[in-house]
């Protein structure tokens, strides 16, 4: 397995994401992930605290599946208050990196009216690539 992580000169440097991933390995695909807890049930009432649940949610698929947080290559963040979250940027960029660490994949944000669970507030979806052996 490999990923190179790739930062054009000609771009901005990246802050909380890398410009683009190139990979080879096993592809794991990580369905969204929301603040849901073992019984169902969305959990948390600030975003910070519904993104950390999503997050661990999405590693421990990713753990299933046989990967670590540093194999994550893509992720896209769905949430229903962009400016909410921008302003929990520097909350939610320590719990990104005490469950994750400093490297990050290629990732988009997105505004959405909302998700599938009413009460959610953000969900996490990913590409892992595993190395095959």
């Amino acid at each position: 397995m490999s990923i190179e992580r790739i930062t054009p000169a000609e771009l901005g440097r990246p802050s909380g994401f890398t410009h683009a991933v190139r990979a080879s390995g096993t592809f794991v695909f990580l369905a969204g992930q929301t603040a849901l807890d073992q019984s169902g049930q969305v959990v948390g009432d600030t975003v910070t605290r519904q993104f950390e649940q999503a997050l661990e949610n999405l590693l421990r698929a990713l753990a299933a599946a046989g990967g670590t947080p540093d194999e994550l290559a893509s992720m896209t963040i769905f949430i229903t208050d962009i400016d909410d979250y921008r302003a929990h940027a520097g909350e939610i960029a320590a719990v990104w990196r005490r469950h994750v660490g400093t490297s990050y994949p290629a990732m988009a944000a997105v505004g959405v009216t909302r998700l599938w669970d009413r009460e959610a507030m953000v969900e996490l979806q990913a590409i892992a690539v595993l190395d095959p052996s």
